[in-house]
C-alpha cells in the first residue's frame, strides 16, 4: 500500500512539474514561432507593397488582384523622365514689373521594364498570393478602391491574413490573447494587414521592430 502511495505520488509530482514547465515555455515558445513567422509574412507584404505602388505609378490606381499585379510586373514599363526648370522673367504690363513665369519641361530618357527595376532576376514575385507559412495552402486577401478625401478621389489598397492562419497549429488560448494584442509593441488586432481601405496609408499594423528585419 505504501509502495502504491509513493507511486501515485511521484506520479503527481511529474505531471504537476511538467504543468509548471509548461505554463512557463509554452508562452516563450510561442512567441518564438510567432515572431519568426510574422517576419517571414511581413516581409512578404513589403514586397507586395513595392509592387502595388509601381502599379499605382504608371496606371494610376491599385490592384485588388494577384493576377492583375504579376501581369503588371511581367509586361509593365517605367517611363524614365527628367523635370528641367525653364521658368524666365517677363514684363507684366498689369503690375508694370518683371514677374517670374515657371516653366518645367519634361523630358523623356527612356523606358525600363518594371521587372528588372524591382525584381531583376527573381520570379520571388510569382507567388504573391500564397502566405509564406509552412504547413498551410492559404492566400491573402487584397482589395482595393478610390475614397474621397477633403474632394479629392484618392487610391487606397489592402493585403491582410488572419493571425489565426499564420499560427494555425498553436495553443489555442495562446492564440486568442494574441488575437486580442493592443500594444505599440505588437501586431494589434486579429490580422495581419498592410495599407488600408479607409485612410491614405501603405502603411502596415505591426511595429516598427519587424522593419529592421529582413
Amino acid at each position: 500500500m505504501k509502495i502504491a502511495l509513493q507511486a501515485v505520488l511521484w506520479i503527481l509530482a511529474i505531471f504537476f512539474s511538467y504543468k509548471i514547465y509548461d505554463s512557463i515555455n509554452g508562452p516563450i515558445n510561442f512567441n518564438k514561432i510567432k515572431n519568426e513567422r510574422y517576419s517571414i509574412v511581413i516581409n512578404k507584404l513589403k514586397l507586395i507593397r513595392k509592387a502595388q505602388i509601381a502599379h499605382k505609378d504608371v496606371n494610376g490606381f491599385y490592384t485588388n488582384n494577384f493576377d492583375s499585379l504579376v501581369k503588371f510586373i511581367d509586361n509593365g514599363i517605367f517611363t524614365l523622365i527628367e523635370k528641367r526648370d525653364s521658368s524666365y522673367m517677363e514684363y507684366d504690363r498689369t503690375y508694370r514689373i518683371d514677374m517670374l513665369r515657371e516653366v518645367v519641361v519634361v523630358d523623356t530618357l527612356g523606358y525600363v521594364p518594371v521587372k528588372d527595376s524591382l525584381f531583376k532576376n527573381s520570379n520571388f514575385y510569382k507567388n504573391f498570393a500564397t502566405v509564406p507559412v509552412e504547413g498551410i495552402d492559404a492566400k491573402f486577401e487584397i482589395k482595393s478602391n478610390i475614397i474621397d478625401k477633403i474632394g479629392y478621389r484618392v487610391p487606397v489598397f489592402e493585403v491582410k491574413v488572419a493571425k489565426d492562419i499564420i499560427l494555425y497549429d498553436q495553443d489555442k488560448d495562446l492564440l486568442k490573447l494574441e488575437n486580442e494584442t493592443i500594444s505599440v509593441d505588437g501586431v494589434n488586432g486579429p490580422a495581419i494587414i498592410l495599407g488600408s481601405l479607409t485612410e491614405v496609408s501603405t502603411n502596415g499594423n505591426w511595429p516598427t521592430i519587424f522593419d529592421a528585419i529582413q
